[in-house]
């Protein structure tokens, strides 16, 4: 029989959506049902979840549901257990600096949702903690793992874009007030104390779509703002949106590509999937969505001409070219965590570590800023 070593990991805010869905069912127990993680050695990393959260009735019914019997409320006492190595967070932002920081001073492994912390100084702290501790370190960063933006990044390592000019990218969908249909997403994400706001929850995210896609960004100009002020929460209470739901932005990235990025949860979807990505560049043009990537190359680009007195008498996107998948996609949260298990258990490679968990909280924290200050601003080094 092949040799199962067992990893203990504390997955704290597991009964949230992300937590539970993602992280605990499609990822830590697909893992197990798959057998494991396979090492070099033969071997395979057996995940042995630690639920951690505030209700114990919500954890011990996720617990009874998937025939796991290690949950706590006491998060102190997880952490403290010899047979974990690893802690997650997957809480609302707002309380993920204190625990990340229990964690590493307990001498676990840091695996974690983002954004990593409210601040940069504070994810700047948590960084450099982990680093003196000699721990090993990850931040979450699911989207470079989906089928469409995986397709777009072999594009661009296979020079199909000659010169990259732009990236113009759109995301969003209507969440629903509260009042007469029940919203898609927690009422904490519309409270500015609570860490909520669109700018805090997707820039990191584009930061690191634009950093290990195309290039570094280097500079920050965005509008941002509340477009829906007043919304009711899980328990039909009105309370007032302070948190921005909708950001337009510009970033500037290394070697003069611009790209452009609206981000809204208050628009409605005329599109294909609900974040799509332009890409033009000198030799072709390429859309990216969740799953799907159309290109238009050099060669085969139609030649537009603007006439408003005529109807058009074609389709625009049929003059597109659906990329093949060539490979199976699996779950992204998956094929990360797996990635992270073998980065702690035998040093392979990981890039995406706490340093990038910060640089998506700056990226987030300069687009604040330019909003609120109506300029351009500049990104620069962190310094370690």
């Amino acid at each position: 029989m092949t040799a199962r070593i067992p990893v203990g990991i504390v997955l704290n805010g597991v009964t949230g959506r992300m937590g539970y869905r993602q992280h605990l069912v499609r990822s830590l127990l697909a893992i197990r049902e798959a057998g494991g993680v396979a090492l070099k050695d033969g071997t395979y990393l057996w995940p042995e979840p630690v639920l951690v959260g505030r209700s114990e009735a919500k954890l011990r019914d996720v617990a009874e549901r998937h025939g796991l019997t290690e949950w706590t409320t006491d998060l102190g006492a997880a952490l403290a257990r010899p047979d974990v190595s690893i802690y997650f967070d997957a809480q609302v932002t707002s309380e993920r600096e204190k625990a990340i920081g229990l964690a590493i001073e307990a001498g676990k492994h840091i695996y974690t949702e983002k954004p990593l912390a409210t601040t940069l100084h504070g994810a700047i702290e948590l960084a450099r903690a982990a680093d003196a501790a000699g721990l090993r370190h990850g931040v979450v960063q699911d989207k470079l793992f989906l089928p469409g933006l995986r397709k777009l990044k072999r594009l661009v390592d296979g020079g199909f874009f000659g010169q990259i000019l732009s990236v113009r990218g759109e995301f969003g969908y209507w969440v629903f007030e509260g009042d007469w249909q029940s919203a898609q997403r927690p009422s904490w994400n519309y409270r500015a104390a609570d860490g909520g706001g669109i700018v805090v929850d997707m820039f990191p995210h584009w930061h690191y779509v634009l950093e290990q896609i195309f290039a570094p960004v280097t500079a920050v100009t965005a509008h941002v703002t509340t477009h829906i002020p007043r919304r009711w929460d899980e328990q039909g209470e009105p309370y007032e949106a302070t948190a921005d739901d909708a950001a337009y932005a510009i970033f500037e990235l290394e070697g003069g590509v611009v790209a452009q990025i609206n981000s809204s949860w208050a628009v409605r979807v005329n599109r294909d999937e609900l974040v799509e990505f332009q890409v033009d560049g000198t030799h072709g043009s390429a859309v990216a969505g969740l799953r799907g990537c159309r290109i238009q190359p050099r060669a085969a680009t139609p030649k537009p001409v603007w006439n408003p007195d005529l109807p058009v008498s074609h389709s625009f996107r049929e003059q597109w070219q659906e990329v093949p998948d060539n490979e199976e996609y699996d779950n992204g949260f998956k094929a990360q965590w797996e990635m992270f298990l073998r980065h702690v258990a035998e040093d392979a490679p990981y890039t995406w570590d706490l340093w990038a968990g910060a640089r998506g909280v700056q990226m987030a924290e300069l687009g604040l800023q330019s909003a609120r200050e109506g300029r351009r601003v500049e990104m620069t080094e962190l310094d370690r």
